[in-house]
């Protein structure tokens, strides 16, 4: 039974020690409590010049093709030695010459043709003439017979000629009548025959005329300066009229189709339209260019080359005539010249055919524009620091967006700084602790004027 009462002790040495913590702990000082302070980045608002610019990507094509075809059929006889894929050849350059003998004879054969026709309408001259001549003669002895008649009558009706000699005298007289009126009708016959021959000579004039122009296509020659796409053309081939031998692109200028977004295109045709621009309605042949120089389009090519940026001015030409629904992107054509004359080998290649470049189309810039962040916009509204350095959430109104900037065009003032950091959770009136970002501010302004403009 003792044994059992040996674990007393320990129990109550157990609960003095606990009695003797607790009585010695100290209660919780109590503090106020503290306002949180939140730190965030700020840009202070200010104004800027504003380009409103879209860029694209498209394929260079040349702004020229032609196409060597075929228009008087023959043996080619000579091909020029350069006529290959990839070569250049200047203005006027023989590329290839069709056998000509055909084309010689044809003329040959047209120019005796003249020259019958005119040998006819010769004789025709002098048959005229001699009919004429003719003519006259047979009035004369007509006349005779037709008295000889009128004495015979009387001597009839006197009695002292006989019937017979009245009838023959008569005859006489119609067969004469009758010479007179063939050659009358001859010579009625004469113009219109005179006629037909010149018609016919006009006829060998336009065969001759077709004659030397075959004669000068057998000669095919460049019409511009050009670097040869498709060659189909060998020496003692014959070519078949219609017949494509060549195919040339023209070096002077170069195209470019662009894919821009068109929702960005119409933020760019606004905002170069509200730029003090007057556009009248309506679009027509006559107003389309009156139109692009109004809205002040600007354009430029731009190709990344080996972490090297080449640019070469170009010229807003026009916009395609459809629009892709399934990108909800139209195509935008801009013009470069001259790429060819002024490429530096080894520095500045020209625009070559199938080269995939970007394309940044701009108008005029505006001036005084008040731009933050896109990421700073949220769901229109803008966090902005008040006096105290308190939160404030303020609605704004917003313009062109571009570069990961947007203008705001009703909300913000110059000299408000607004919060451009994550601030999450947003609560008007919170305390913060602000840090200016000068390096984004000073980014800003780059990010929207090219380069090129600046």
């Amino acid at each position: 039974m003792w044994r059992k009462l040996l674990i007393l002790p320990p129990i109550i040495a157990g609960i003095f020690v606990v009695w003797w913590f607790a009585s010695q702990r100290q209660l919780p000082q109590t503090l106020p409590p503290a306002e949180e302070v939140r730190n965030v980045r700020v840009i202070e608002v200010a104004p800027v010049d504003v380009v409103p610019m879209v860029s694209g990507y498209g394929t260079v094509q040349p702004g020229k093709t032609w196409k060597a075809v075929v228009q008087a059929a023959g043996e080619i006889e000579y091909v020029h030695p350069d006529l290959k894929r990839g070569a250049i050849l200047p203005a006027g350059t023989e590329i290839v010459r069709i056998s000509t003998r055909d084309y010689d004879l044809a003329l040959t054969e047209a120019e005796a043709n003249i020259e019958r026709a005119e040998a006819q309408i010769a004789e025709l001259d002098v048959s005229s003439d001699n009919l004429a001549s003719s003519l006259e003669l047979e009035r004369q002895v007509l006349g005779i017979r037709e008295r000889e008649l009128d004495r015979r009558r009387k001597l009839q009706a006197s009695g002292t000629a006989s019937s017979t000699a009245l009838d023959q005298e008569t005859r006489d007289t119609l067969a004469q009548r009758k010479k007179v009126l063939d050659l009358e009708n001859n010579l009625k016959l004469i113009p219109s025959q005179r006629s037909a021959l010149e018609q016919q000579k006009k006829l060998n004039e336009l065969q001759l005329d077709q004659a030397r122009l075959n004669l000068e296509r057998t000669r095919i020659t460049l019409p511009f300066d050009a670097r040869i796409a498709e060659v189909s053309a060998e020496v003692a081939q014959y070519a078949q009229a219609g017949s494509t031998l060549a195919t040339a692109d023209g070096i002077e200028t170069a195209e470019v189709e662009a894919q821009v977004p068109l929702a960005q295109f119409s933020s760019l045709a606004r905002a170069a339209a509200g730029n003090g621009q007057t556009i009248n309605a309506g679009v027509s042949p006559e107003t389309i260019s009156r139109i692009i120089d109004s809205l002040g389009f600007k354009a430029s090519i731009r190709l990344d080359a080996g972490g090297r940026s080449i640019v070469w001015p170009a010229r807003f030409a026009r916009v395609s005539d459809t629009i892709d629904l399934k990108t909800r992107s139209v195509g935008i054509i801009v013009t470069s010249e001259g790429s060819w004359s002024e490429a530096v080998p080894g520095e500045r290649p020209p625009l070559s055919k199938g080269l995939f470049v970007e394309v940044e189309i701009r108008a005029n810039a505006l001036a005084g524009q008040i731009v933050v962040p896109r990421a700073a916009v949220h769901d229109g509204r803008v966090y902005v620091v008040d006096k105290d350095d308190r939160l404030e959430i303020r609605p704004v109104r917003t313009g062109l967006s571009q570069a990961g900037l947007v203008v705001v065009d009703e909300g913000l003032s110059v000299g408000d700084r607004v919060v451009v950091s994550d601030l999450l959770p947003a609560i008007p009136g919170m305390k913060l602790r602000l840090t200016r970002d000068e390096a984004l501010e000073a980014s800003m302004a780059s990010r929207l004027v090219p380069d090129d403009t600046r």
